[in-house]
């Protein structure tokens, strides 16, 4: 039995003195120390265009052909039905539904992205999740089904043999599941129907809609595009958007096209991640802590115990043999050190700082809240 004590924070910087006792955290820490400076990157990378984007669609259909892992029609009323259904569209009329008793079906739910400028007669893949109680969608053929946008309207059919993650093996005494047997991908596994109607030429204008909006970011967008392209180009409507007028003669995909491929520096908050379930721990370059004094010591606290055992004389009346405890406490002190970091200090002096002391990774989270608490750490501290 081990327990850990003493880390201990004093903050210079305002005369604040604020203490930390967390030597309860076992994790594996990770620090990922940013560079000082940010990259430039694509306009693309950190921003999405007006129009382009993909639509959701949704279908329900049945899988057919499985091994005796479909649904069980007595408490799958609505496969019943759908199976009722389709065979009344194809010729097989005057059934019963309640005599069904197939195991070789299962509804499913069926999926899909469609992609931004899709043409009628592509190709897109769709996900299959089982609806109903089927064990396993292993080896089944989805049928002919419609996939609906939020419109109502049916943009894509969906048919195919499914392709499955997992599998499932069962007996009479023992079964074995690996990944999730009920969920499947058809690689293009629908046609497009329907085309989505949006005329870039028809537009003078778009925008560009930042992924993290942020004023300082799109300002920086703002002035790269009226260098680039023309003053007067860009204008910026607020932290997630910049308005892109089409100036002189060009075409809109020409337009965007010399647009989405430019630079720049986004500009992020300070903020420090915490993942208290894996122990990782992620501090971005903007942060910055006040002059502080970093101060760790451990006392470890080891309590042993034994069990003896005491027999009676071989000879002996009323003897009885016990149970005699033993315990054996030990308390070791290490030596504590200090560590100073002067006035806005970085994320590469921190990181210095933690590993002077020899911090280890029970301790950096703990020192990392023991500073925010103190307000030493000028940045968000989000525990996830």
């Amino acid at each position: 039995m081990t327990a850990n004590v003493g880390i201990t924070l004093y903050r210079f910087f305002s005369g604040a003195v604020a203490s930390c006792r967390g030597g309860a955290f076992a994790f594996l820490v990770t620090l990922v120390a940013a560079q000082p400076v940010a990259a430039q990157v694509r306009i693309k990378d950190i921003a999405s265009f007006e129009g382009v984007r993909e639509n959701q669609m949704i279908g329900y259909g049945l899988v057919v052909g499985l091994l005796g892992t479909g649904d069980k029609l007595s408490s799958s009323p609505f496969t019943r039905e759908a199976i009722k259904g389709m065979l009344e569209r194809l010729g097989v009329g005057n059934l019963d539904g309640a005599k069904l008793k197939t195991k070789n079906t299962a509804a499913v739910m069926v999926t899909a992205k469609l992609p931004p400028f899709a043409r009628r007669g592509s190709t897109i893949d769709v996900a299959v999740s089982s609806l109903g109680d089927a064990t396993s969608l292993r080896g089944g053929i989805l049928l002919v089904t419609p996939l609906t946008a939020a419109d109502g309207e049916v943009y894509a059919v969906a048919q195919g043999a499914i392709a499955t993650s997992g599998y499932l093996a069962q007996g009479n005494a023992s079964t074995v599941v690996e990944g999730v047997p009920t969920t499947a991908r058809i690689d293009n596994g629908a046609i497009v129907e329907r085309e989505v109607d949006f005329d870039l030429s028809q537009l003078d204008s778009f925008r560009i809609a930042l992924r993290a909006p942020d004023f300082t970011t799109a300002t920086r967008i703002g002035d790269v595009i009226n260098e680039a392209v023309g003053s007067g180009t860009a204008t910026v409507l607020d932290p997630g958007t910049v308005e892109i007028r089409i100036i002189g003669k060009r075409s809109m995909p020409d337009m965007v096209a010399s647009i989405e491929n430019l630079r720049v520096r986004p500009d992020n908050a300070a903020r420090v991640v915490v993942d208290d379930k894996s122990g990782t721990i992620v501090i971005g370059s903007n942060v910055r802590i006040s002059q502080v004094a970093i101060s760790q010591g451990g006392l470890t606290v080891r309590v042993r115990e034994r069990f003896n055992v005491s027999q009676p004389e071989p000879i002996s009346i009323g003897g009885t043999t016990v149970v005699v405890p033993e315990t054996a406490i030990d308390v070791v002190e290490a030596d504590s050190k200090f560590t100073i970091l002067n006035g806005d200090v970085s994320l590469q002096d921190l990181v210095d700082g933690l590993n002077a002391i020899g911090v280890g990774a029970r301790q950096t989270i703990a020192i990392l809240q023991a500073i925010k608490a103190a307000g030493a750490l000028h940045a968000d501290l989000e525990i996830i």
